[in-house]
């Protein structure tokens, strides 16, 4: 036990802000002091908790493609690895500091004068010269790194994997010029798997193998679906007519190469090559002819040497148009997701033999500062230092429950989520499924449910997060359970409800059109709404598992989704305010959502200053849901709804004008920021999902709120208090901000709609609970939590499992 503990106060240690200004050697680089040497926080923790990391290089963009483009395919670049499950590390060289992990600002600033003479282009020669040299102004400089740079530096910071376009190799004419590319010695003394799209087709094919083999370098192909003999590709052709010496079927014969090889010790790297997907692919021979007139023309340019590469390019593009563009960026997005999915494989692969044999090897400098255990040598010392205080991650078998502590509790089903995505036959016109008949469709099984989906995204964000919700005792139920554990997330707030109480495990189908947008939803959420048979098991289990378990965690935050009957959603919202948690409400769908407006007491629902809730999350159609069961139950008529709103400050003939100036004038026509301020005295804080559209905030500010007497803020504060209400109720003025979208996403790049909103919420509530019980600001998370929102967007999962690369941003 002694080792998972220091595990978890390695955890604890790196998240504490305290012992980060007081430790100063937890801020530093695992593989080296010097100053020309930094590797980014978010990778430092990725690779002291063995999770698979990718490294990408800069020259792509700093003399590959033009701005803003480049910015473009850098953040496309970055989302597949997190999509697909990895932590990207972008390197490059910033202001004489070889930097291991890019932030956005970093590369933006690194590749915004691509080709310009103070940017270089560094292969493992350049390094010394660009960290100690300054331009002619005295400033440091910068560079974006090639395959043979990248390789140098990731492997110094501990990174076993990486993805690029192409390969350097042998020159044609290299018998006389001597041409060969620093990649291909990098890789036969650097131990590090580089996966691309084989080299460049101008380049001399068979020697380039030749020149490999004698370096060492193992070499070998994916079959991307072909058996039998395959071709080692040509960069913009499948094929080169140069057979593989090596080929893989898929990444899990990939990873256990690499987890041979580095077992061993070797010190030599590996090169699988990835062809160019099918769609893109050049024939050989037409490629070829545009090569031989590049040829032609760097010959009588006279380039030659480091000139000669970006020369042949140019000249490539002039004679093959767009085509060799948009194939260099479909290779390269594809050898992403591949070295991605090689890397998750080889962690895979990693904690199985850790698990079997306390010798695995690690290998490269930063092996120095890392225990036998694989944990980062300063995050043991911080563990000592934590050895006498409180256990923050404590697990059950370890502490007794009422000891254990969880930020964030989740209220909601748990259930197995089905999604029918519509595949209609070749050559059918069909958009969405025909009724009453069968339809071919693609049917995908994972662990959903609301709640699930909410507490899943909040905990890979780094939330303590507990999830109170209830399975039967069948064969789905123990599935669901067994789905939870695998994940690493806690089953002790999940009740089991007996077979003699009629409980069914919660199932969701999800009928989808071949856009994968929703046509029909059917679930089956009965175990929380309590039909007569259920209502003895659900009010035992209530008193009995569920309420003991939240006082004894007291958690700063109480998330509820509206799959609970009217009464549980009271009982939970009166447990949550006995221990004063800030409560979310996620409404779930247009029927679910007005559940809080037709609680068995109306008056459970209590108003601003001291609500019994605090934030929802609608869509736009659970918004006009809510709304109308408000008013038709006449929530509305309320004198305590009144007061408030009245010391709004709202002018009396409406604020159409400002309203269609903090949001939009079809926002305004659709009554969506008009319904939110009529809500706001029960929840004082309302997220409207609106899509494409984006994110509409409004929200109730205090009467000493900064905000209301700040420039900053100014656009955003719709109304001001100015009556005696002020001193009273305590009530400053409306805040109301509409975030756009953060990204458009290409249809084509949609994988599933199901389970979006749940990531979002699930985000939001992290990071106010990073923050503690009502210090956060929501609008501080809105654009993060819209990014996760999208990673789920492109995930065939009900929260994308690159979700947790995220959480470092909080």
């Amino acid at each position: 036990m002694a080792s998972t503990w220091t595990c978890r106060a390695c955890r604890s240690a790196w998240r504490s802000s305290r012992l980060s200004k007081t430790n100063p050697i937890l801020r530093r680089s695992l593989s080296t002091n010097s100053k020309f040497f930094k590797v980014s926080e978010e990778i430092l923790q990725a690779i002291a908790e063995k999770r698979p990391v990718v490294a990408l290089e800069t020259t792509i963009y700093t003399h590959g493609f033009p701005y803003p483009d480049n910015v473009a395919l850098s953040t496309k670049l970055e989302s597949l690895v997190r999509e697909n499950g990895g932590v990207p590390a972008t390197i490059g060289i910033l202001d004489g500091v070889a930097r291991v992990g890019l932030d956005s600002k970093e590369l933006d600033q690194l590749v915004s004068s691509p080709g310009s003479p103070n940017v270089w282009k560094l292969s493992r020669r350049d390094l010394g010269f660009v960290l100690g040299m300054k331009d002619a102004e005295g400033k440091p400089l910068n560079g974006g790194t090639t395959i043979s740079g990248t390789s140098v530096l990731a492997h110094m910071a501990g990174i076993k994997i990486f993805a690029t376009g192409g390969l350097g190799g042998v020159h044609r004419g290299a018998e006389l010029t001597m041409d060969v590319s620093a990649d291909l010695t990098e890789l036969g003394r650097t131990p590090i798997t580089v996966i691309s799209s084989g080299c460049k087709s101008f380049l001399d094919i068979p020697k380039t193998l030749e020149y490999l083999e004698t370096q060492g370098v193992a070499v070998a192909t994916f079959a991307a679906g072909r058996t039998g003999s395959v071709d080692f590709p040509a960069f913009y052709a499948r094929d080169s007519g140069v057979k593989s010496p090596v080929v893989l079927r898929d990444e899990i014969e990939a990873a256990r190469v690499i987890f041979a090889q580095n077992s061993l010790g070797l010190q030599s790297g590996l090169h699988f090559a990835n062809p160019i997907p099918d769609k893109f692919s050049v024939p050989f021979q037409e490629m070829e002819k545009a090569i031989a007139e590049a040829l032609e023309a760097a010959s009588a340019a006279g380039s030659k040497g480091a000139a000669i590469t970006p020369f042949i390019l140019d000249k490539i593009k002039e004679v093959t148009g767009s085509r060799s563009v948009e194939a260099n960026r479909a290779l390269v997005e594809a050898n992403v997701i591949r070295g991605t999915k090689v890397a998750v494989e080889l962690r895979k692969l990693e904690q199985e033999g850790s698990a079997g044999d306390s010798h695995s090897v690690m290998t490269g400098p930063a092996a120095a500062s890392f225990t036998n255990e694989g944990v980062p040598k300063s995050f043991a010392a911080a563990a000592q230092q934590l050895e006498s205080e409180p256990r923050r991650d404590g697990a059950a078998d370890q502490v007794p429950l009422s000891e254990t502590r969880a930020d964030v509790f989740v209220a909601g089903s748990l259930a197995v989520d089905l999604a029918c995505d519509f595949s209609p036959r070749p050559g059918s016109r069909s958009q969405s499924p025909e009724l009453q008949t069968s339809n071919p469709a693609r049917i995908a099984q994972s662990l959903g449910g609301v709640g699930h989906n909410v507490a899943r995204a909040a905990h890979l964000m780094g939330a303590n997060v507990r999830l109170c919700s209830a399975v039967g005792d069948d064969l789905t139920g123990k599935a669901a359970l067994e789905a939870l554990s695998a994940a690493d997330m806690s089953t002790v707030g999940v009740k089991t409800l007996s077979k003699d109480s009629g409980s069914r495990t919660a199932q969701y189908i999800a009928v989808n059109d071949k856009n994968k947008d929703l046509v029909l939803a059917m679930a089956d959420m009965s175990i929380l709404e309590t039909p007569s048979s259920l209502s003895n098991a659900l009010a035992n289990t209530f008193d009995d598992f569920w309420l003991p378990q939240l006082h004894a965690c007291k958690p700063s935050h109480l998330a509820i989704d509206g799959n609970w009957s009217p009464g549980y959603l009271a009982r939970w919202l009166q447990a949550g305010k006995d221990i004063n948690a800030h409560i979310t409400f996620e409404p779930v769908s247009n029927a679910k959502s007005i559940g809080i407006f037709n609680l068995p007491h109306p008056n459970t629902l209590s108003v601003f200053p001291s609500p019994s809730l605090h934030l929802a999350t609608p869509n736009i159609h659970e918004l006009s849901a809510m709304y109308t069961a408000a008013r038709e139950n006449q929530f509305f008529d309320r004198e305590d709804w009144w007061t408030v709103i009245d010391a709004l400050g709202i002018p009396q003939g409406g604020a159409r004008v400002q309203l269609a100036l903090a949001t939009t004038p079809k926002l305004v026509d659709q009554g969506v920021p008009q319904q939110t301020i009529q809500l706001l005295p029960f929840i004082p804080t309302i997220v409207t999902k609106l899509g494409k559209q984006g994110v509409l905030l409004t929200q109730i500010l205090s009467a000493n709120d900064p905000r209301l007497s700040s420039g900053e803020y100014a656009p955003y504060i719709l109304s001001r208090c100015a009556n005696e209400t002020e001193s009273t109720l305590g009530v400053g003025g409306v805040y109301m901000r509409l975030f756009p979208a953060v990204e458009e996403v290409d249809e084509a790049d949609i994988v599933s709609v199901n389970g979006v909103g749940d990531t979002f919420v699930g985000t939001l509530i992290a990071g106010l609970a990073r923050e503690g019980n009502g210090e956060g600001r929501v609008e501080e998370f809105v654009d993060l939590a819209q990014r996760a929102a999208v990673l789920t967007l492109k995930s065939a999962e009900a929260v994308s499992p690159g979700l947790g690369t995220l959480g470092f941003l909080l």
